[in-house]
Formats: C-alpha cells, structure tokens, sequence
C-alpha cells in the first residue's frame, strides 16, 4: 500500500509516513487527531474517577498503584494500596524491610510474584540509583517487574513522558477504534496498536491523555456491553461505524480448567500448630501455610479413608520430620488460583514424636494467635481462622 496522507498533532502530512496497515490507515485518513484529543480530555475532565493515585505525580505511589492493578480490580486495589503507602511511604523504607514484611501486607491480593518483584526494584533503585526513580522507559523497564506499559505508564503520569500504553482497557478501545478484527495479542496486532498508541499521544500533557484513554475503556468502551452512546469518539470509531464494537477485540483463548484436590493438615503440639514456609519454586513461594499435599484420584477417592490417612502421616514425615496421628477432616476449602480450580481436604492431626526439619523450607510450631503476623495463603488464613475460633471456644 502507498503512504496514506492524514494529520499529526501539528496539522502536519503523514504522507511522508509509511501507514501500512489499513486499518491504521483508514483511521487516520478519516479522523482529526487535534479533535479526537480535545474531546477524549473534555470527557475525562467531567467523568474521571476519584481514585487516590490520581492525586499524585510521586513515581513511587504511582509504581506501587500500577503493579497492584495488573490483574486486580481497581475496588479490590484501593485498601491495600492505601495500607502500603501507610507501611511504606517511600522506596527506600519498602527497601529497608524483609520481603516477608511485604508479603504480609499483599497477603489476599493474589499473584505474590508482584510484591516479591517490588522489594527486589526497591532494593535495585536504592543501590543502584541512590533512591531515585529512573528517569526514561527503558531505564524503568530494566527493573525487576516492570514491563513495556508499567514502565510507560510510570513515566507518563508521574513525568509526563511521552510514552505510549497499551493495556487490558486500552487493547480493547484501540481494537474498536481501528475496526481490528484480528489477535491483538499476537505480534502482528500488539505492533499495530502500540504504534497506535504512539500516533494518538499529544506533544505535552501526555500523562492525562493516557489516564483518559484508559479510563475510557475500562468505564465506557467496556468488554461486554460497550456504551458507544456515551462514547466522545464514537464518530472516530471504525468498530462502531460497521457495527462490529460486540465482536472486536477477539477474545483471549481461556486456558483450560484443572481441577486438583490438594490436602492440609492442621499438627497440634500442645497449643501449638506446625507451619511451613512455602519454598522459591513452589506455588506461594515465601508465604507460610500448613503442611499441604496433593492428592491423586486414587489418594482421595475416600477422603476420611485409613489408607488415605496413612499415607499423608508418611508424606508429613518425609516433609517436616514431625510423626503425627492424622485425624478427623475438619473443612473443606474450595479456591481457584489461574487455571487451577482446588479442593483442599483439610485434617486435623496430633504430634507424637519427632523434631522438625527445613528440607528447604523453614518449619515452626505456632500458637494461633501468632500466626496474625504470618503472611499466610488464603486458604491457610481461612484454615488458621478455623482453628482459632474452635481454641477459642474450646471445642
């Protein structure tokens, strides 16, 4: 295709641009980008939401609000990044504490790769660049966590950097607007849209032209059920025009269910329960849990069976070193982490003899009231909770 003639933000031609994609450039043929932009700021002015990273140019707070939001609602988000900066106001204190310090307070907020990967970029900026931020994309996106978009996003809302973002929200409004009806997670498409992105963006203020393009799509330009009626660009928008917004983006393959069946066990010494610190490659890696195991079909087909029972003594044996009676099944935890949909057979269990052993993981004995300190996985918080409340009534 021959370079198609459209404006920049200066009213310039882009004829000496090769556009190559159609969609890019029917876009650009089509819309007036000093316009598009004037109407995107005007809506966000009178729509945006009042969160509170919103309130602050500091890298830092705005780090911390973007790693917490991957993969994590924005009403789930707004309590715990409100404790952190209350624990941790700046890097160098999230810095000076144990990672431990820091899983206590993401504990409930799922995928703990985040908050690990945030002590050791702390630890990074601190050493590295005297507790300053680094100052381009590229330098943010060297630190251990921080991708393509976060380090964009952190440049152009704390330092109106001239970054460009794609994201879940903006992906989705970018697809509609260009009529993409392609993968836009494949290479192909993820080129197509940030060089979007980077054409979209003004010359200044880019920090809030990027807030109101994603508050766009996560509020109006939503997956299910868009409200174009409402939208400022829906003239702009390609997908609207040909009535394809309920088709386009093309929706991420869901990974396939497994279901496991997984099994806990509460060992009570005196007043005190055995906990184990979750080792570097296992799932929850640094959080503490009870002695859990996986079960196989054959191991759970009769769940409070003797057989069954026997075998966790010998696999928490093997584990912990501690010899214990397994005995009744307390609960039933059911949780789902990623693909995984888990059934957790929870026993209780009676210490008889042995002295507790690492094998590449700490082991202590707790009293319940202890384990508040502990960063916990949910399921075991839920199991610990348990526990406390049947000490506590003496049942």
């Amino acid at each position: 295709m021959s370079p198609t003639r459209a404006s920049t933000s200066n009213g310039t031609s882009l004829s000496a641009i090769n556009v190559a994609d159609p969609h890019l450039a029917t876009f650009l043929t089509g819309a007036s980008l000093p316009a598009f932009r004037k109407r995107l700021l005007a809506w966000y002015a009178a729509h945006a939401r009042d969160l509170p990273w919103r309130r602050t140019r500091d890298p830092y707070d705005v780090w911390i609000s973007e790693i917490m939001l991957q993969q994590t609602t924005v009403t789930a988000v707004i309590p715990y990044y409100l404790r952190f900066l209350a624990a941790f106001p700046t890097v160098v204190a999230l810095a000076s504490v144990e990672e431990h310090d820091v899983l206590k307070l993401w504990e409930g907020l799922g995928y703990y790769s985040r908050g690990r990967n945030l002590h050791r970029a702390a630890r990074v900026i601190v050493d590295e660049y005297g507790g300053e931020f680094p100052v381009t994309v590229a330098g943010l996106a060297a630190l251990p966590g921080i991708g393509r978009y976060t380090a964009g996003a952190i440049a152009s809302f704390s330092r109106d950097v001239r970054a460009p973002i794609v994201e879940a929200n903006t992906l989705r409004l970018y697809a509609r607007l260009l009529g993409f009806a392609g993968n836009p997670r494949s290479t192909a498409g993820q080129r197509l849209l940030w060089d979007f992105a980077e054409r979209l963006l003004p010359s200044r203020d880019c920090g809030r032209f990027n807030q109101a393009l994603m508050e766009l799509g996560a509020t109006v330009c939503t997956p299910v059920d868009p409200d174009c009626q409402s939208c400022p660009l829906c003239r702009d928008c390609l997908a609207f025009r040909d009535g394809t917004q309920h088709q386009i983006p093309v929706p991420k393959p869901r990974p396939a269910v497994t279901q496991v069946v997984e099994a806990a066990i509460a060992v009570r010494k005196h007043d005190r329960y055995l906990l184990r610190q979750r080792g570097p490659t296992e799932r929850w890696a640094g959080l503490w849990d009870f002695p859990r195991f996986e079960l196989s079909s054959g191991d759970h087909a009769v769940q409070d069976s003797s057989p069954l029972r026997r075998s966790l003594a010998q696999r928490l044996a093997e584990l912990t070193g501690s010899s214990a009676e397994i005995g009744e099944l307390l609960t039933e935890i059911h949780h789902s982490v990623t693909r995984y949909r888990i059934r957790l057979l929870c026993f209780e269990a009676t210490h008889r003899r042995g002295s507790i052993r690492s094998r590449g993981a700490e082991c202590r004995w707790l009293r319940p009231d202890e384990l508040e300190s502990l960063a916990l996985s949910v399921s075991g918080r839920r199991l610990a909770q348990l526990l406390a409340a049947r000490d506590l009534s003496g049942t």
